[in-house]
């Protein structure tokens, strides 16, 4: 019988064959969702779908995408803020 601990389904089944020719179970934690937009939702492109301690061992340029809200907003999204943004400041005459 597996351990108390090991019983729920939030842990997945990883089986692993041993150098004995066994196949054990290991226990690990599931892969979180994606990284969603901030204004749409849609799912973020270039952010890595990993756990918080495995995004502190990858390069800065590898956890989210290096542009104006990287990482935030999705690339329509941080599009459209841009030219809004602009619009909004524009030269006064």
């Amino acid at each position: 019988m597996t351990e108390p601990r090991y019983r729920s389904r939030s842990l997945r089944r990883v089986f692993k064959k041993t150098p004995g020719g066994r196949v054990t179970v290991h226990y690990a934690k599931r892969k979180p969702s994606s990284a969603k937009c901030g204004t749409c939702g849609k799912s973020l492109a270039g952010v890595p779908k990993v756990r918080p301690y495995k995004l502190e061992n990858l390069p800065k340029s590898q956890k989210r995408p290096e542009r104006p809200y990287g990482g935030v907003l999705c690339s329509k999204c941080s599009a459209r803020k841009i030219i809004t943004e602009a619009r909004e400041t524009g030269v006064k005459e």
